[in-house]
């Protein structure tokens, strides 16, 4: 990849997950300099320029963390940690944790974030707010509330972009519980049916949170990057 982000600073919350790593790894590849957050930083080794420690599930560690740093060009949150399950059967404080994690998690990012003028902000959503599975409607309705969330704040933080990247079945250690020969059937029962004949790898979603980043005219938009997932 040609670099074009030299001297830029991005914020990668969330990245010792697949997604995460792979998007910091894409930034450093542009030339950026990667501040690397999670919750454990033990996840974060070889991860972006700077590791830090950043909890956003605590509001007050989020305003300290930003209150103590320069403003970035990007930021993007990729971390999130929600539970499956029908709705009458998913316990309630399992689904409250869920939106809790990933809808009020980046909504405090959100609140906080010194973005400089003209950089951007960039969530990571799901295609399951399109297409709507009955083991997963919580999920789904995250997402959905993530995409109004970036539509939103595209206008209330203009110039800033806001965006979201939202994708389909994608092959990353949060599969790793399963029984291996479970989850490779998963996986190719999954791409038979996808026209893209194959599960995504972080490395896809990456290039989208790219290009939406640095596209200077994406704005208020969701790049669903699914492998065809909502049409199939």
């Amino acid at each position: 990849m040609k670099t074009h982000l030299s001297g830029q600073r991005v914020l990668i919350v969330g990245a010792g997950g697949g997604i995460g790593r792979a998007t910091a790894e894409a930034f450093r590849a542009a030339g950026a300099y990667v501040v690397a957050t999670g919750r454990d930083t033990t996840k974060l080794e070889g991860v972006g320029s700077e590791i830090a420690t950043l909890d956003f599930l605590d509001n007050d560690a989020v305003e300290a963390f930003f209150a103590d740093t320069a403003p970035f060009d990007h930021v993007v949150v990729t971390a999130a940690a929600t539970k499956s399950g029908p709705v009458g059967g998913l316990a309630l404080d399992a689904a409250k944790a869920s939106m809790e994690s990933k809808f009020w998690g980046a909504y405090r990012i959100a609140r906080a974030a010194k973005i400089n003028e003209g950089g951007s902000l960039t969530f990571v959503s799901g295609f399951l707010s399109h297409r709507p599975s009955p083991m997963s409607v919580l999920q789904g309705a995250i997402n959905a509330a993530l995409d109004a969330l970036a539509r939103g704040l595209a206008l209330e933080k203009a110039p800033v972009r806001v965006n979201t990247v939202s994708p389909g079945l994608i092959d990353t250690p949060l599969w790793s519980g399963m029984v291996a020969i479970d989850r490779e059937g998963m996986f190719e029962r999954t791409a038979a049916k996808l026209p893209a004949r194959r599960v995504g790898q972080p490395e896809d979603i990456a290039d989208a949170i790219l290009f939406v980043a640095t596209n200077r005219f994406a704005t208020g938009s969701t790049v669903t990057v699914d492998g065809g997932g909502t049409i199939a």
